[in-house]
């Protein structure tokens, strides 16, 4: 895990997460689902898991598959419940927006005195909790100007969408630029998110729109973008500590093997 002082993260951003009609001592929480799979992307495919996945989002990309305005609030018992014949001891929290649920570090401390490794997948946008193992993020170019204004700046591995067009985004427009010229923009923007998120892995995932990845669009992307990074390592490799991110692809694995 990456250690992430004060200075290094950002304030959660508690407007995003309304109260409950509970206290502190009887927190719920908006469970959409909780069940055992494999981790079907990233740099932890394979991994056995249970995923607990939250509700509400910070954020509302367009594309997104999961249904996070779905939920039922659950106590602590609920989910220890649900989780009690699962046999993984690596805990995946997600959402929708996880890192803006209330209570959320009582619910993982919790779990971490029950021995469970916790990771959780983010927008990026807000706090880490510091019981978090692995972090993976996944920022939205559909929402570039929000990250441009702040973000968090470390994880273990970053995930982008490969959206040049920003047909995540809720406001739809006329597109100003040529399909290159948009992929050159999309490309610079994954490079400032590389140097604005300091990550062990790095990677982009196709865009899935009524069943259809652009995967060929994305693995074209990837190339450039490590052709790119090549170009500036030969001009910066006398430099100390000098970081040039190798990007990989990501695919949503789970999805081709049939499973949750």
């Amino acid at each position: 895990m990456n250690q992430m002082s004060a200075e290094h993260i950002l304030q959660p951003a508690q407007q995003l997460a309304e109260p409950f009609s509970i206290d502190e001592q009887h927190p719920q929480y908006r469970i959409v689902e909780i069940f055992e799979s494999l981790q079907g992307e990233g740099f932890n495919t394979g991994m056995p898991a249970i995923f607990i996945r939250l509700g509400k989002c910070s954020l509302a990309c367009s594309w997104c598959d999961t249904d996070y305005l779905k939920f039922e609030l659950k106590s602590l018992n609920d989910i220890f419940a649900m989780i009690d014949g699962y046999t993984a001891k690596n805990i995946i929290i997600t959402g929708g927006e996880p890192t803006i649920h209330p209570y959320i570090e009582q619910l993982l401390d919790a779990l971490k005195l029950k021995g469970y490794h916790l990771c959780i997948e983010s927008n990026a946008l807000h706090a880490i909790p510091l019981q978090i193992e692995y972090v993976a993020v996944s920022p939205k170019y559909c929402y570039s100007e929000k990250y441009a204004k702040e973000c968090i700046s470390h994880a273990d591995e970053v995930r982008i969408v490969m959206d040049p067009d920003k047909l995540g985004s809720p406001e739809k427009g006329v597109l100003p630029l040529e399909k290159e010229q948009r992929v050159h923009t999309f490309i610079e923007w994954c490079e400032e998110i590389a140097n604005k998120i300091s990550a062990q892995h790095y990677y982009l995932s196709p865009l899935e729109v009524d069943g259809q990845m652009n995967i060929l669009d994305t693995i074209t992307a990837i190339g450039l973008l490590n052709e790119r990074a090549k170009g500036r390592q030969k001009d910066t490799k006398n430099l100390a500590n000098n970081f040039i991110p190798h990007w990989q692809l990501s695919l949503q694995t789970h999805k081709f093997a049939h499973i949750q």
